[in-house]
């Protein structure tokens, strides 16, 4: 890529987070919340940079209250989501991207990258678990967390800031700032604490309303007046790859050429494990293996390309998967798997895999997110 190229995309980057926060007006000033606990903290403050959209940034120590509180939700997450049947959603086309949610009784929703492009959080409660959807733009990271914190209930907002090109949620109770793909309270009362992370996947629209028929998906009805048919971000992984971040001066930004920075990675975190399945040069494939003592199966697809996790055992029994036409299947048994991890032939004909907490995200993310993070690159 040319110098003249990447100057015009690194631009382009640029209009792209200015256009979400368009016309706002401002921030949510008008919410009592306590002052930010600046003494603990699990990073450099001067490291915290806030999105001033104009193309310049702020770093949290010049950052005063006045202006924190202006740049509060200026990408206002949605409190109150609506949703539709997938027949309705006609809004979405078969290769859009949707985050993928199914509860423990079964219900799918999905959630539109092309509507969390303008959010990036949903506050949710679902089958009574308060919920919390969050997509990071710059760095492609989707992530399900419960927002309960030893019992207590947490609602999540934006800060426009960034640590390491990575959103920046804040919570209302005590306006702790998180740092989105570890779910990571890195300033304030909570510094240290750590969300926990439910089972999610990134699939393109097409697949999940095959695989989810019933599936609810969120509406455009979000109270905001946004282009939801436009994506601000089309290329930005050739920017990442490029050698460009948002954020250039990020002293704490991680490097690691195992992966390229905006490869899309499949992080399982289990224990003090963490893996990260580069679903792009795996492509079609199921990829067997043990994390934290876990026996996990990923359902690779080159399509997207995503990748959801599942518990390979049945019944105490551990299987063994390879890809075949399209689905998998497993050897001890035979039986023919489809990528939501249900089984539609076979000796286990309709036994369902149970999903796995992951976190659909790019490579620069998650490797400055989790240490000593292990690759796994091809299937088996």
């Amino acid at each position: 890529m040319t110098y003249r190229v990447v100057v015009v995309v690194v631009v382009a980057a640029v209009v792209a987070t200015a256009a979400v926060a368009a016309a706002l007006g401002g921030g949510v000033t008008d919410r009592s919340l306590p002052e930010l606990d600046r003494s603990r903290a699990l990073v450099p403050l001067g490291e915290v940079h806030f999105d001033l959209f104009d193309g310049t940034t702020l770093p949290l120590t010049a950052a005063p209250q006045r202006t924190r509180e202006s740049l509060r939700d200026r990408i206002p997450p949605i409190e109150r989501p609506r949703y539709v049947r997938a027949g309705r959603a006609d809004h979405l086309a078969d290769d859009d991207l949707v985050l993928g949610y199914v509860t423990d009784a079964g219900r799918a929703y999905a959630y539109p990258i092309r509507i969390l492009n303008f959010h990036e959080i949903v506050n949710e409660v679902i089958e009574g678990t308060p919920l919390v959807v969050t997509y990071c733009p710059l760095c492609r990271s989707g992530v399900v967390y419960d927002r309960r914190l030893d019992g207590r209930e947490l609602t999540f907002g934006n800060t426009s800031a960034l640590y390491d090109n990575d959103m920046v949620m804040y919570d209302h109770q005590t306006n702790s700032y998180w740092w989105h793909t570890p779910g990571r309270a890195i300033v304030g009362e909570l510094a240290g604490a750590e969300l926990t992370p439910l089972p999610s996947s990134m699939a393109h629209w097409g697949d999940w309303r095959r695989q989810h028929p019933g599936t609810r998906v969120l509406s455009t009805d979000t109270g905001f007046d946004r282009d939801y048919t436009r994506d601000p971000y089309d290329g930005y992984r050739q920017i990442v790859n490029a050698g460009h971040r948002f954020f250039d001066d990020a002293e704490a930004s991680v490097y690691d050429d195992r992966l390229d920075d905006g490869d899309e990675v499949v992080g399982v975190v289990i224990g003090d494990e963490a893996r990260a399945y580069a679903v792009r040069r795996i492509g079609d494939a199921a990829v067997n293996d043990v994390v934290g003592e876990r026996p996990v199966v990923v359902f690779s697809r080159a399509q997207g390309p995503t990748g959801t996790v599942f518990d390979r055992r049945v019944d105490g029994e551990e299987l063994t998967f390879e890809a075949s036409d399209g689905a998998y299947r497993d050897r001890q048994t035979g039986s023919t798997w489809g990528p939501d991890g249900v089984a539609v032939g076979g000796p286990l004909d309709g036994e369902r895999l149970e999903p796995v907490a992951s976190r659909s995200t790019m490579w620069f993310s998650f490797a400055a997110a989790f240490d000593d993070v292990e690759v796994v690159d091809e299937p088996g």
